[in-house]
């Protein structure tokens, strides 16, 4: 949901039922106030510049203000989500917050990828035992191994998800390197799965080839309402569209198969297979112009043509019916 509910408790628990109507499995929000991410301020570094056409010029002080969702929601959107058949959770931005979402038994804690280099809110996510999803935008090899190891070496909390993220926003697919899902994967011996900040269902679809197990998406009712993250959000039918896709995608993997499978035996009657297209009497040879390869598939395999011509029939056979080895 981020800040797309316009500091409106009636929007957040609209958002709430387009995600559970669309058929999401979680409802995400984010937990702070500004003062637990910056200083009210205008001095230079404090005005973001090049980031998103919507943030231009906003004091990070400001930006925070309309993106935060106001402690006294959490407790009413989760108990939304949960009767929508959703966990609702959320992103803390501070080790207070983790405080208070423990107070609401918060089910699992996603770090965001400009937290990702906090030793402390992850070790304190971590401590509660529960699901740590850490976004790795931004993150080196050596940013991931410190997470890693504070996860499950110092924290002894085996629950860790790692999602490929690229921190633009929107991010273009040029630049979200999916191939990163699989290494991840392997690397870390731990479910991996994609913070998508794209526009439209393909790279989220790709990404769960790719072995993606968890998917998260902005979700907005309209991007026309405007706010912080509307311009790299879903409208609900287009989120209904990423969730459909994605399960068939997942689906669609299966295993290693050959042959047919069981539902496509019934397929296997319209393949060719020879047949006999002329009547035959007991003695005829089969040549080219009396057999044919042909459909249906209840003859013989086309292989063996060459095998069959020049065989004599043992008995009499009809037009239309299919060369076996009986009749040879």
């Amino acid at each position: 949901m981020s800040g797309n509910h316009g500091q409106s408790l009636e929007k957040a628990l609209a958002i709430v039922d387009a995600a559970a109507d669309a058929g999401c499995q979680g409802l995400k929000i984010q937990t702070s106030t500004p003062d637990m991410l910056t200083l009210d301020s205008r001095e230079p570094d404090f005005i973001v510049r090049g980031a998103n056409d919507d943030w231009e010029g906003q004091s990070l002080y400001e930006l925070y203000t309309t993106n935060h969702t106001p402690f006294e929601w959490h407790a009413p959107i989760f108990a939304r989500a949960a009767e929508r058949g959703m966990v609702g959770f959320s992103s803390p931005f501070s080790v207070e917050a983790i405080d208070f979402l423990e107070s609401l038994n918060c089910p699992a804690y996603k770090i965001a990828s400009f937290e990702n280099n906090w030793p402390d809110l992850i070790r304190r996510a971590a401590r509660t035992g529960k699901p740590v999803i850490i976004s790795t935008g931004m993150a080196d090899l050596a940013d991931l191994e410190r997470m890693v190891r504070i996860v499950r070496e110092e924290e002894g909390n085996e629950q860790l998800v790692l999602l490929k993220c690229t921190s633009t926003y929107p991010a273009q697919p040029h630049n979200t390197n999916l191939q990163t899902i699989p290494h991840l994967r392997a690397m870390f011996g731990c479910q991996v799965g994609l913070s998508d900040h794209t526009m439209g269902t393909g790279v989220s679809v790709a990404a769960t080839v790719l072995g993606a197990t968890v998917i998260e998406k902005h979700l907005t009712i309209r991007r026309a309402d405007g706010g912080p993250d509307s311009s790299f959000s879903m409208e609900p039918d287009e989120m209904q569209r990423l969730v459909q896709e994605c399960r068939q995608a997942q689906q669609a993997l299966g295993t290693v198969f050959y042959g047919p499978t069981e539902a496509e035996k019934k397929s296997l009657g319209f393949r060719r297979s020879i047949y006999v297209v002329e009547d035959l009497a007991p003695g005829d040879v089969l040549t080219s112009d009396n057999i044919r390869v042909i459909r249906p598939g209840h003859g013989l395999a086309p292989h063996y043509l060459p095998e069959v011509l020049g065989r004599p029939v043992r008995q009499a056979i009809r037009r239309g019916t299919a060369l076996t080895w009986e009749v040879l």
